[in-house]
């Protein structure tokens, strides 16, 4: 992203924001390209369906796994400390991937970069709102996110481009791809400083002035600091500035974080391997591909309302998931029509999940910003583990009805938001949108 202009008091995007920026995106994207590893792994060995379902629940469980254990450390060490851990369980992780030639390896090996990947996108989530100029907090975070869906683009055609070629060199070309991009992501993590906000909030001042100086220099940061206390002025101002409840907070969050895991879940990586196997990498591809080109309206995320954006993504993702339920006996003859409603249906998960993503990281006060964000996303895909077994002996039809209460849950909290939720978009300040003082 090039360098532009800031808000009046002379806020810049620097260099030091390019390179958080792709370190925060490359960290995204291999979240969700090891992720979907688990789907694409069920054709690595033979096995029953109990063994595929467990695989398949294996991404959510080391995922949550991770995400456990690296909220509270980011909050305690910090969350460059934190990077540099799970980029290193990413390296051990892909070789081992190479050499798993069977169902107990695939596990292992796994697990392994599972728990990494959780942590990661974790402690991104945290880094992100605190560390990228106000002006961009909300356009980075979402363009961020995006990256996730390019993570499952990369893998589903490494997995076509693979699909006819014997299972070790799939399983090779899945892995050298995951080191190339660690490789680059490493480069840019040694070039992005620690989150002077969260120094800041621990009370270790000296330090977090040293990476002022070496990172952005003291007139920069002072302009971000200018920039944050005048849109914060701003929001207290024309009554903006309501503090969301923690009941609230934790109910929106977990409802639609739920529902982004499960249905997305759902209709991406399980549905292929247990109804149509054939299409497996395809719907992967379809799902991922449709989130990324339109992962694109992030670009105007400052603008829009976080609160509006979020309501529309789950009534469109509610809506299209109940036409799917009752359109199962004409897109199951009819694959066009399967692909179009799939292709539709995910325009609008999309748009939800990457506004939940979005405000899960930014409504809690920064010392425990990393542990909130964990609980949250814990609970969430903890429960999205649950209907993967709930739902693996379901009938088609049965399936998508499921998914349809899925997203009834998530639309709850999206309401629920609208209605007494705290306006984090449009321009909000940090402070705002986690109720912390200025």
């Amino acid at each position: 992203m090039a360098s532009q202009a800031g808000v009046a008091s002379g806020e810049h995007w620097t260099r030091t924001d390019s390179w958080s920026f792709w370190s925060f995106g490359l960290g995204m994207l291999l979240e969700n390209y090891i992720f979907g590893m688990a789907s694409i792994a069920t054709g690595w060995v033979p096995m029953p369906k109990s063994l595929q379902s467990l695989l398949l629940a294996w991404a959510p469980i080391w995922l949550i796994i991770g995400i456990a254990v690296a909220g509270p450390l980011a909050d305690r060490v910090g969350r460059k400390n934190t990077f540099y851990t799970t980029m290193s369980l990413y390296g051990i992780g892909a070789i081992g991937i190479v050499f798993s030639h069977t169902y107990v390896l695939i596990l292992i090996f796994l697990a392994m970069l599972l728990f990494a990947a959780g942590g990661e996108m974790n402690t991104i989530m945290a880094a992100s709102h605190e560390m990228m100029p106000h002006k961009h907090r909300s356009k980075t975070m979402m363009l961020e996110l995006n990256f996730i869906n390019l993570g499952g683009v990369i893998l589903a055609i490494v997995s076509l481009f693979t699909a006819y070629s014997h299972v070790v060199f799939q399983r090779g070309m899945v892995a050298v791809t995951l080191l190339v991009v660690l490789v680059v992501m490493l480069f840019a993590r040694r070039n992005t400083p620690e989150s002077i906000h969260w120094l800041e909030r621990r009370g270790m001042h000296e330090r977090a002035q040293r990476e002022i100086d070496r990172y952005y220099g003291r007139e920069e940061y002072e302009a971000r600091r200018q920039a944050a206390r005048e849109a914060t002025a701003r929001a207290h101002a024309r009554g903006a500035a309501r503090r969301a409840s923690i009941p609230l907070k934790l109910f929106a969050t977990m409802t639609t974080a739920f529902a982004g895991s499960a249905g997305f879940g759902l209709m991406t990586y399980v549905l292929g391997p247990h109804y149509f196997p054939q299409h497996n990498a395809a719907i992967l591809l379809a799902a991922t591909g449709t989130g990324f080109i339109s992962g694109f309206f992030g670009f105007w995320a400052d603008r829009w309302s976080r609160k509006v954006l979020l309501l529309v993504g789950y009534a469109g993702s509610f809506v299209l998931t109940v036409v799917i339920w009752l359109t199962v006996g004409g897109w199951t003859k009819n694959l066009v029509m399967f692909w179009l409603l799939l292709i539709l249906l995910n325009l609008f998960v999309n748009i939800g999940y990457l506004t939940e993503d979005t405000l899960k990281g930014e409504v809690w006060p920064t010392k425990s910003r990393g542990t909130y964000t964990a609980l949250v996303r814990f609970v969430s895909i903890g429960a999205y583990i649950a209907t993967i077994y709930i739902t693996q002996n379901f009938a088609l039809s049965a399936y998508t009805l499921f998914n349809v209460l899925v997203w009834a849950i998530g639309l709850a909290g999206a309401v629920a938001w609208f209605i007494g939720g705290t306006e984090t978009g449009k321009g909000a300040s940090l402070d705002v949108a986690s109720g912390e003082p200025s």
